[in-house]
């Protein structure tokens, strides 16, 4: 059974839904941890819905956050169940954009996916692997899983943007540039962003370029 995700919104600022950001966070996280970068976004984006889930379990490093999946160095989980978890909350994360979209009417054409870290993860597997593209995916300081896989798996290729701090202590630099090459010889239309000084997290200028990214994959500039 596919497990149901507690989700948060932020409603448009003009009340009528044109366009949607889904937020998904990091790991330890929760969903209005994400949630907060509608307030800078919202003025710019005035008929976009931004919502943002709660990964299905508990982290096991800090149990008053949520984790898409274990980290076996970290937690002394196994592969394997790691593994498994992530394959779970992307089956999850699906369900949970296919209602999404039943609930508005909001087409994939029409909806971003904004992860950070683990959340940028669980994006770049599920979005290439979807029967329809999404307007644009936006990751922050994360990675590429299993990237032998694209090549064979890979259904869409929606524009997607990476963006990572070069001072980032928890998911090295060098995974921009890893993930940005298997992207693009896949045939993505790939941007990346480098945060100057900035570590695991989300920097204004980084922000500042995603807001332009999403605006422009929503026809909104």
């Amino acid at each position: 059974m596919t497990t149901a995700l507690t989700l948060h919104r932020r409603a448009p600022a003009s009340g009528t839904a044109a366009s949607a950001v889904v937020f998904l966070h990091g790991y330890g996280a929760d969903g209005q941890d994400l949630l907060g970068l509608a307030d800078p976004l919202a003025p710019h984006m005035p008929d976009t819905l931004f919502v943002a889930p709660d990964a299905p379990t508990r982290s096991a490093l800090n149990p008053m956050g949520y984790q898409w999946a274990p980290i076996p160095h970290m937690d002394g989980s196994s592969p394997d169940a790691a593994q498994a978890a992530m394959l779970a909350s992307i089956e999850a994360v699906g369900a949970m954009l296919d209602a999404l979209s039943a609930e508005t009417g909001l087409g994939p054409e029409k909806i971003i996916l904004f992860g950070f870290s683990q959340g940028t993860m669980l994006s770049l597997h599920l979005a290439p692997r979807r029967a329809d593209a999404f307007a644009g995916i936006v990751g922050f300081s994360g990675r590429l899983l299993v990237p032998e896989l694209l090549a064979a798996e890979k259904r869409v290729t929606p524009p997607i943007l990476l963006v990572h701090g070069d001072a980032d202590e928890v998911v090295p630099f060098s995974a921009l540039a890893e993930a940005g090459q298997v992207l693009a010889a896949e045939g993505f239309e790939v941007y990346s962003h480098v945060m100057k000084g900035t570590g695991h997290g989300i920097a204004p200028d980084g922000l500042s370029v995603a807001l332009a990214f999403m605006r422009e994959k929503l026809g909104l500039a």
